[in-house]
């Protein structure tokens, strides 16, 4: 935890642990394996990994977690940085040169009958 390293938190897999902030995602692999029973019976939020939830209660979650604000905030400024840099691209490309030359093509042709 950013605010509070030392901020005690539960540990979803055994509610006896409780562990500091800063240890907490070692502490959520080496439980995980303690316990893959309730590991099975949990899900992961797709917005924080520290967070685990029932399956069940996984959409609920996802609806209000937190940090869902910040990824979408950060979708945004990567897509209006993606369109700023959009606009401010010169284009390089140029025509390649062309050897035709319709209008007198097309006068060559005038002459000439047409045929089926």
């Amino acid at each position: 935890d950013v605010l509070d390293p030392e901020r005690l938190i539960q540990c979803p897999y055994n509610k006896h642990h409780r562990i500091r902030a800063c240890r907490f995602p070692y502490h959520l692999v080496k439980c995980r394996k303690s316990y893959p029973e309730v590991a099975k019976e949990l899900a992961t939020c797709p917005f924080n990994a520290r967070h685990l939830v029932p399956q069940a209660d996984l959409s609920d979650h996802i609806t209000k977690c937190d940090d869902r604000g910040f990824i979408e905030q950060d979708i945004v400024n990567q897509f209006s940085g993606f369109q700023r840099e959009q606009m401010n691209a010169v284009s390089t490309w140029q025509a390649p040169p062309c050897e035709e030359d319709w209008e007198t093509e097309s006068l060559e042709q005038s002459d000439s009958p047409f045929v089926w």
